[in-house]
């Protein structure tokens, strides 16, 4: 299985990644899940438009680090009798939490179901940032000429980990049986997610996102979703001179980094043509895993639907 443009793919089980890793890597996280835990697990719902006999669904709200009002759809099983499994869902870059009858599959089997929009995306959170640098567009490096705190990322992965708590928390979920998914910019979150809160059981990225920036960087590949990478430099370090500096700071939010960290079982899908999320940047957060976990290659496809996997996604999470 050639990867003419990455590397041969009987070195990417071993590949460990390129991006540095900052000295207080842990120290940071452990300071901001302690930021976010005190914000506890309140949240707003409001009834939705959209319903159905077996569905009820609803805008969920709820108060981010840093003060942003945070959205996700909510549905769950009309007249559920005990705790039942549920599932988190994240979008791809740019995107939203999508539309509602999407999710239906999983309240049929019984499971809540919650899709985050990301802050200052398509959908409907709020991007409270206040940063010194450029904001103009690009969140990879939203905060990157400000402390480390001020990461959009930063802020973006917790509000993964205090979504999942919130459902944990609901009368109606069962906080053992709770499952993550999402693809490219969703895949990367679902890892932060489930790294940041381990009572994920089982997690589903597929080809994510937000892994190895300076593997993409040394590709040539800092184009279409990583443009920003060659944009900043271009702009703000043209020689380059703070290299090292901007990568360590942007390993803070590279999720192979935090997949150590995860605890439930990961089915990861790739496919090896990938131009958008590299194959070796996938691998390097992949190769880190610990836990239980299993690949779904696909030799001859790149940042695409995968035939067959959103199936595979959906009988992996229906056996939470």
């Amino acid at each position: 299985m050639p990867l003419l443009f990455d590397m041969p793919f009987e070195q990417l089980p071993e590949y460990k990644g390129t991006n540095p890793r900052p000295d207080d890597f842990d120290g940071f996280w452990e300071r901001s899940l302690a930021e976010t835990h005190a914000l506890g697990t309140d949240a707003e719902l409001v009834p939705a438009d959209f319903q159905t006999p077996f569905a009820e669904c609803f805008h969920l709200y709820f108060t981010g680090v840093g003060g942003a009002r945070v959205h996700a759809k909510l549905l769950r099983p009309v007249n559920r009798t005990k705790p039942g499994p549920a599932v988190l869902m994240f979008h791809g870059y740019s995107g939203s939490s999508g539309d509602w009858s999407d999710k239906l599959g999983y309240v049929a089997l019984g499971y809540t179901v919650a899709a985050l929009d990301c802050r200052g995306q398509g959908g409907l959170s709020e991007d409270s940032g206040h940063v010194r640098g450029w904001t103009l567009r690009g969140h990879i490096v939203r905060g990157l000429d400000d402390s480390p705190d001020k990461l959009l990322y930063r802020q973006i992965f917790l509000d993964t980990a205090q979504l999942a708590r919130i459902v944990m928390a609901m009368p109606g979920v069962d906080a053992e049986r709770v499952g993550a998914t999402g693809a490219s910019q969703g895949g990367g979150l679902t890892l932060a997610c489930a790294a940041l809160e381990p009572r994920i059981r089982r997690a589903a990225p597929v080809y994510p996102f937000l892994c190895d920036y300076q593997r993409v960087w040394e590709l040539e590949l800092a184009r279409d979703a990583y443009v920003e990478l060659e944009e900043y430099f271009r702009r703000f370090d043209p020689l380059h001179q703070h290299e090292r500096e901007a990568f360590t700071k942007l390993g803070y939010v590279d999720v192979q980094y935090l997949a150590p960290r995860i605890r439930g079982e990961v089915m990861m899908s790739v496919g090896l043509m990938d131009k958008i999320c590299p194959p070796s940047t996938q691998f390097a957060a992949y190769n880190k895993i610990t836990a239980p976990k299993s690949l779904r290659v696909y030799p001859d496809f790149g940042h695409e639907n995968l035939p067959g996997n959103a199936d595979a996604v959906f009988q992996f999470l229906g056996k939470l």
